[in-house]
């Protein structure tokens, strides 16, 4: 079932009273003159035109006074930015959508000014764009969701815009698969768990989120999780998102007071178990040196490919940096006694 919560208003009018009946995507489509009759289609079919509140099909006949919105699983797209011949680890690419491998510290998508050096730029040189680009240029493609700056990992935009309501319907119902490698700090009591609670932005830091007390409405949000290695004071967890919120499992692991090894902004780049003598903290500083991120990887991204109907899945390999840090705490691990001797 589709999260209200996760959908932006794109249109709203209400209907003239003088109004004459007349089928909603012929009459959206006169006042949207940017936007085509199919696209308008696509978004009726997924459930996102809403008159009074109740999704519609095409065929509605509009009447006076009625309410409508365009609610979409993705935010109005609004700004110009610069293509830019950016590195892109494409894994898959056809017709209809394109699985990229982002690197961590390659931002995502432009904002707060920032309309540079994003993967959105080097999407757009890909896709053939130069100069100034309109990020509503159908021929950009859609992100249809993202991961954080710093986390490495998997992403799939959509190119035609029947792909992007396919892939996006899929999104917002949770049926896609991600599953994600963490690195965190200290060690599970058990081998698998599910962390279940509301997500909402930190009432005092609008940077940070946190899992919210009752009295402060937040959105619904589960990750499961699974060891998958134990180093003594940290742990290698397999994640599966079950939702998909921002910073979901960033601030579900800090809530069960695991946060990731590394994670800045959620207090795992301190030590957080362990002693502070002077060569274990030299040990855990040399590995924040190598890792200076979250130690988070989107590793799987699983669905119904939008134009075959078929399921795909696709796989990224663990990036350089968070095998090396991997490799040293397995070292660490089996070291005799976790002997301070050893650690550097």
């Amino acid at each position: 079932m589709r999260d209200e919560q996760e959908l932006f208003e794109h249109f709203h009018v209400v209907v003239d009273k003088g109004q004459s009946p007349l089928r909603i995507d012929k009459f959206l489509t006169s006042k949207l003159e940017a936007t085509s009759r199919n696209r308008i289609q696509l978004a009726a079919e997924s459930e996102y035109i809403l008159v009074n509140g109740i999704p519609v099909k095409n065929n509605y006949k509009v009447k006076p006074l009625d309410d409508i919105r365009i609610m979409l699983p993705f935010e109005k797209r609004e700004f110009s930015l610069i293509a830019e011949e950016i590195p892109l680890d494409i894994l898959f690419e056809d017709q209809d959508i394109l699985v990229v491998n982002k690197p961590a510290g390659l931002t995502v998508h432009p904002g707060h000014g920032n309309y540079s050096g994003t993967l959105l730029n080097g999407l757009a040189w890909h896709f053939g764009q130069r100069g100034t680009v309109n990020t509503d240029d159908s021929r950009m493609g859609v992100l249809v969701h993202r991961i954080d700056k710093d986390t490495s990992g998997l992403l799939v935009v959509a190119k035609s815009e029947a792909a992007q309501f396919r892939l996006s319907r899929q999104f917002s119902e949770y049926t896609v698969e991600r599953i994600y490698l963490a690195l965190v700090w200290g060690d599970p009591e058990n081998d698998r768990g599910t962390i279940t609670g509301d997500i909402a932005r930190h009432p005092s830091d609008r940077l940070r989120f946190r899992v919210c007390p009752p009295e402060q409405e937040g959105k619904h949000a589960v990750t499961h999780y699974k060891v998958l290695e134990r180093f003594g004071y940290v742990t290698l967890l397999e994640c599966r998102l079950e939702t998909g919120r921002t910073h979901q499992i960033r601030v579900h692991l800090e809530h069960i007071d695991h946060p990731l090894f590394g994670d800045v902004r959620y207090g795992g780049d301190r030590i957080r178990k362990g002693t502070h003598y002077t060569k274990y903290k030299q040990f855990v500083d040399n590995c924040l040196d190598i890792l200076p991120r979250q130690a988070l990887h989107a590793k799987t991204l699983g669905f119904i490919h939008p134009g075959t109907g078929n399921k795909v899945q696709f796989e990224a390999p663990l990036p350089e940096d968070f095998s090396k840090v991997l490799e040293k705490w397995r070292r660490y691990a089996i070291s005799a006694q976790f002997s301070e001797d050893s650690l550097i």
